[in-house]
């Protein structure tokens, strides 16, 4: 089966991030990163929105991405970048397969306030740790990309192309897997639940799976973001970290996986000038974006492209 057009867009969207990686300064290139990393977590948040569930407590597995990318260099000695975020995947999705069995079961502000819970409690354990550095964290050691690094240990454009390589290969398969059987059962579910169970479907199956999968998208969006930063810390899986996340889900809508993309990088960098520019209100003017998004584009940013395609038509 050949590359669908919004692919090919995204192929195109690389390529030029790719192109640009080489011309752009050091700290556009550490943003963009950053930007492609929370995508990758609020693609997670997506997915389960688009079965009608609210996950505040994404940050557990941002947060198992980071460590697992910090403690595997440290501790074990693994350099290679690809094996540092593999190991965070591993984990988390051992993890996810034993809290979603738990999770599954609950809907609305019950699984909201459970994943939120199991995201503190990581957050209180790694407080705790004085190993792992308490409330300060740690830092990341060197690393390579496929046991070479061109920049020496911590290049923001190595981890700008790998970011992006991995960003592509999510959105792409996540594209698919949104207009596949089980990525339209999970819209099926938000509806009517009971009239999926009559198709002869399982929905505890359906969203046991759906949940496993945006658990791993959301460790390999903290491993990618520990490797840019060179830090990790146990705010990573703090409530308000979750919050931000949800926040960027609803300023790009669920209507593309390429919404999450642009709303990130809208958000990131609103956050960076609002901090720069009014540094003791600046959580204000991020309230203020996100009202007016909910007022004039309920359905979020994606639905301007959506609503020109329909005028075009």
């Amino acid at each position: 089966m050949g590359l669908q057009k919004s692919e090919i867009m995204l192929v195109a969207a690389a390529l030029a991030i790719g192109l640009l990686s080489f011309v752009i300064p050091d700290w556009l290139a550490f943003t963009t990163t950053l930007a492609i990393a929370s995508a990758l977590v609020v693609l997670g948040v997506v997915m389960l929105m688009r079965a009608g569930l609210v996950s505040f407590g994404q940050g557990l597995y941002y947060c198992i991405g980071g460590y697992a990318v910090g403690m595997g260099g440290r501790f074990l000695g693994v350099t290679d970048a690809l094996l540092l975020i593999g190991m965070g995947v591993v984990v988390t999705v051992a993890l996810a397969m034993v809290l979603g069995l738990l999770l599954t079961r609950y809907r609305e502000i019950f699984f909201a306030m459970l994943t939120l819970a199991f995201s503190m409690i990581l957050y209180g354990i790694l407080v705790k740790s004085h190993n792992l550095g308490s409330t300060d964290g740690f830092g990341v050691g060197d690393w390579t990309l496929l046991w070479f690094d061109p920049e020496g240990g911590k290049g923001s454009r190595t981890v700008l192309w790998l970011a992006t390589g991995v960003g592509l290969a999510v959105a792409l398969f996540l594209n698919r897997y949104f207009g596949s059987s089980m990525g339209l059962a999970c819209e099926a579910i938000r509806e009517n639940e009971v009239r999926v169970e009559y198709m002869g479907m399982s929905r505890r199956q359906i969203l046991y799976i759906n949940y496993v999968i945006a658990a791993a998208i959301g460790s390999v969006g903290g491993s990618l973001t520990s490797l840019a930063a060179g830090h990790v810390d146990p705010t990573m899986a703090y409530w308000t970290i979750s919050g931000e996340f949800v926040f960027i889900a609803l300023l790009g809508g669920t209507g593309h996986v390429a919404a999450s993309f642009i709303a990130a990088m809208i958000f990131i960098m609103v956050r960076t000038y609002a901090v720069e520019l009014f540094p003791n209100s600046w959580q204000m003017i991020l309230g203020i974006v996100l009202l007016m998004i909910i007022l004039f584009l309920p359905k979020g940013i994606w639905s301007l492209f959506t609503r020109k395609r329909r005028v075009a038509s």
